[in-house]
């Protein structure tokens, strides 16, 4: 089995109120950060790379989740994707003072969830993903 992963975080699970509405949230957002064809879905939940998200049981999630970006552009279309599949203005896309080259954007997703694109500047990475094989 190969698959590929991130570096720090193994995944980040959602708990949501709507499923539905969730959804065309975030194939809206994966649609602009050029990330769609991460996207799969299973009885009850859907996924997207190491973001799993399903109906909770009570009370939803409030998290703060940020997405790379491979540009200035990624990072306002994300915001413009985001605010079109029912998400709320939580910072424009900008410029913001983590670092000088840091430029990102924030909406709040349907069930309230900090949802930021960010793009740290002309950075060269080592790789796009991280590759794993499972030993059998």
């Amino acid at each position: 089995m190969r698959y590929h992963q991130g570096r720090l975080i193994d995944h980040v699970h959602l708990r949501v109120s709507d499923l539905g509405e969730s959804k065309r949230f975030y194939l809206a957002v994966l649609e602009a950060l050029g990330m769609r064809d991460a996207f799969g879905e299973g009885d009850g939940f859907f996924y997207a790379d190491e973001l799993f998200v399903d109906v909770a049981e009570g009370k939803p999630s409030h998290v703060h989740l940020a997405f790379q970006a491979k540009d200035a552009a990624m990072v306002k279309s994300f915001y413009e994707a985001a605010l079109r599949a029912g998400g709320r203005d939580h910072g424009h896309p900008g410029l913001r003072e983590y670092h000088a080259t840091y430029f990102g954007a924030f909406v709040l997703d349907p069930d309230g969830n900090n949802i930021e694109a960010v793009w740290h500047g002309d950075t060269e990475r080592s790789s796009d993903s991280v590759l794993v094989e499972r030993n059998s």
